[in-house]
């Protein structure tokens, strides 16, 4: 029977993931991938369009399987303060080096609005806001909280990512983390609304950029 096209371009897909997080990307040119993988150059820009078409879609995948990995940590008994340490100890395993250095060298492509990253932009923030958002309102938090909460999880984690990729120093990443995850998963003391100007730098708050001059 006679493969399909989409099956064909998902098989190829993750082949090319495969191989890509073993050898690396930077470093490979579309032939070399081809080669790593058993197809032609031709073929990859059949499916993918470029080289940087295909690392936008590599990177989409590892991002998907990365929010499988959440969904099964979540789906486990326990307090939320051990679900985000489950959590952080499988996304943060050196096995996984691999896979986030090549999600931050895209990340910084997209930064600067690279064309092809167009669907990593889109994604890679909305797509974790609702699993994360659920993930704190399971815990008790009411919605906006905990859209908050998950903000700030995903922007301080990815920023400890970096950290312990760039430095190697995982006994003082973990202590960081140590230090954020009572202020993500307990109820805190009641917010204060954000001063309208900083006293000591003079900068304007959200209050006094709503006020016309």
């Amino acid at each position: 029977m006679a493969t399909e096209p989409g099956e064909a371009r998902e098989r190829l897909l993750e082949r090319c993931v495969a191989h890509v997080l073993q050898a690396g990307f930077s470093e490979l040119s579309l032939r070399e991938i081809a080669a790593g993988t058993g197809t032609s150059h031709r073929m990859l820009i059949y499916h993918f369009g470029s080289r940087e078409g295909l690392l936008a879609e590599i990177v989409d995948r590892i991002e998907a399987q990365t929010r499988d990995l959440l969904a099964d940590v979540a789906g486990q008994p326990g307090e939320l303060i051990d679900i985000c340490w489950a959590f952080w100890r499988r996304v943060s395993d050196p096995s996984l080096a691999a896979a986030e250095r090549l999600f931050f060298e895209v990340y910084a492509h997209a930064l600067h609005d690279r064309p092809w990253t167009r669907s990593f932009r889109e994604s890679v923030i909305a797509a974790w806001e609702q699993p994360l958002t659920e993930l704190f309102e399971k815990h008790g938090f009411a919605h906006g909280e905990a859209a908050d909460r998950a903000r700030l999880a995903l922007a301080v984690s990815r920023g400890l990512l970096m950290d312990v990729l760039m430095t190697g120093e995982r006994d003082r990443v973990d202590a960081a983390m140590e230090l954020l995850t009572p202020l993500l998963t307990q109820p805190g003391a009641a917010r204060t609304p954000p001063r309208t100007r900083s006293a000591t730098s003079g900068l304007k708050g959200p209050a006094d950029r709503r006020r016309r001059p």
